[in-house]
């Protein structure tokens, strides 16, 4: 069967079937299920009918969303039938519970936890691979309403290469909105639907309050092996959270890969399967683990900033037309799309994933932590030693963090594992005792300076490049913008402190190349 089918069948389940009775774990599995159960039960031929756009839209009531049935949805759709096979309560239950994204008592609906320990909301997911199956194609906004927007050209203007190699083009077409430049007239669906239209009208609101560095606020699930519940750690926190940014942006990456590929196309459960797991086609660098690095290939700021201000103008011409957007000049519209883009690239793009304390299970803080006196001016780099191997999964990583934190409070006597950060080799940093609390990593200068471990014995080897750079570059730059470390911060060594061989001679040897190092503290 073609995968816009099985996104057709899935719409079925969302608006003509009632809840399941039982609960399934509410994972990324489990939705890669429903695919594969529909890919197998539904032999369906060529569906013409786009269908996540109005499975994106699709409630109870029977309201859509105007941008989703403008860019995606074909002018054949009421003509189209509807092939839709059952699925079990448990699916359908599943299903009815991801459809829709939002934020209700500081929890977050419609969201799964991912095999690499993040969380993704599938909305946002669902509407790239749909974007993607039409094909990456810009699409011409309507003057003075709305028109059927499938007159569409080849490729979006300024769009950069991107590919899951990672490799890209420079932006040379796109330019940042300013008060002279023209309004927008045309939209690249696949970025409008995914991450345009929710940048700019968030923005178009007040600034929220971040509580760590990075665009979105992260929160906890009730329980890792059966998660039910996420907790946002933030309750104030925007519709930008950092599960919905992993899902706009694991759609537009899938999106632009499906709408690069030739037919036919891999079942949409076995894509997400790979993407979710080692990676797709084979390439261990186009998954989930990489999606921020991947998504700086696949836009820029002043390419997503002209999307950013394009989806607006859409939406202000579209019947009805969005509240916010009522009385909005374009000079304020290119305003905003530039700051939205500015700040995405910076914030969340230039900024490491990082995985909260909730999220590898930490135990308690025993005693009463000391707050740290903030911006701090140096980074302390430590490997652990033992574990003595790069953690490569979120399983591995977690356990080695529980491992260090029960050593270290249990047979140390510390109040907590020691290390502000640690670094896997999954492309994630694990929290320890985070921005603002004094660790127990580098004695005699625990609150001067933020101490980070690589996971691993590396006396003779180095960790991966990936994180490498995430000290070198990432995690310092995003810590400086954002106030907890100071730009001319100095980075030394845990042996230049303390009589001991950490960080191993392989690795202190490379961070005497580094440019922030320094050979003495004073």
């Amino acid at each position: 069967m073609t995968a816009q089918g099985v996104l057709w069948i899935l719409l079925a389940f969302l608006v003509w079937s009632k809840p399941g009775t039982a609960s399934l774990p509410l994972v990324m599995d489990s939705v890669i299920q429903v695919l594969a159960e529909l890919e197998q039960k539904a032999p369906v031929t060529e569906v013409s009918l786009t269908a996540s756009a109005r499975l994106l839209s699709a409630q109870d009531s029977g309201t859509s969303n105007p941008l989703h049935h403008f860019l995606l949805e074909t002018p054949s759709h009421k003509t189209a039938d509807l092939d839709a096979h059952p699925l079990s309560p448990e699916l359908q239950g599943l299903m009815k519970m991801v459809a829709q994204h939002e934020i209700r008592g500081g929890q977050e609906h419609g969201v799964v936890l991912a095999p690499d320990g993040s969380t993704v909301a599938v909305k946002p997911l669902l509407a790239g691979l749909e974007a993607g199956l039409q094909g990456h194609r810009v699409v011409n906004l309507p003057l003075d309403s709305p028109a059927t927007p499938w007159d569409a050209e080849a490729t979006p203007p300024g769009r950069r290469d991107a590919s899951p190699e990672g490799t890209s083009s420079s932006d040379t077409e796109a330019t940042l909105p300013n008060d002279k430049a023209k309004s927008p007239t045309a939209v690249d669906r696949l970025l409008a639907v995914t991450l345009a239209a929710d940048l700019g009208l968030t923005f178009l609101q007040p600034p929220q309050t971040q509580s760590h560095p990075g665009l979105g606020t992260e929160g906890c699930w009730d329980q890792l092996s059966d998660p039910q519940i996420f907790t946002l750690l933030d309750p104030k926190a925007s519709m930008l959270t950092v599960a919905f940014l992993n899902g706009a942006l694991d759609g537009a990456l899938l999106g632009d890969y499906l709408s690069r590929i030739p037919e036919p196309r891999p079942p949409l459960s076995h894509l997400l399967s790979q993407y979710y797991g080692a990676g797709v086609a084979g390439n261990p660098g186009f998954r989930s683990n990489f999606r921020r690095q991947n998504g700086a290939a696949l836009t820029s700021a002043s390419t997503l900033a002209q999307q950013v201000w394009g989806t607006l103008v859409l939406l202000q011409r579209l019947k009805p037309a969005h509240t916010q957007l009522r009385n909005v000049s374009q000079e304020q519209l290119a305003q905003v799309a530039t700051y939205a883009a500015k700040e995405f690239t910076e914030a969340f793009l230039g900024c490491p994933a990082i995985h909260p304390r909730c999220r590898w299970g930490a135990a308690p803080y025993r005693g009463r932590p000391k707050p740290l006196q903030l911006p701090l001016g140096f980074l302390y780099v430590h490997h652990t030693y033992v574990p003595a191997l790069p953690c490569t999964t979120f399983t591995g990583c977690s356990a080695n963090m529980l491992s260090m934190q029960r050593f270290h409070q249990d047979t140390r006597g510390w109040d907590d594992i020691g290390y502000s950060f640690v670094v896997g080799s999954d492309g994630y940093v694990y929290e320890g005792r985070g921005w603002h609390w004094v660790g127990a990593h580098t004695l005699g200068h625990n609150s001067r300076g933020f101490g980070v471990a690589f996971v691993g014995n590396y006396t003779a080897t180095l960790p991966t490049e990936a994180a490498l750079r995430m000290v070198r570059e990432v995690l310092p730059s995003c810590a400086s913008r954002a106030g907890l470390l100071r730009p001319d911060y100095k980075l030394l060594g845990h042996r230049q402190l303390v009589a001991t061989d950490c960080p191993g001679d392989a690795l202190f040897g490379l961070l005497r190349t580094w440019p922030h190092f320094t050979e003495t503290e004073n």
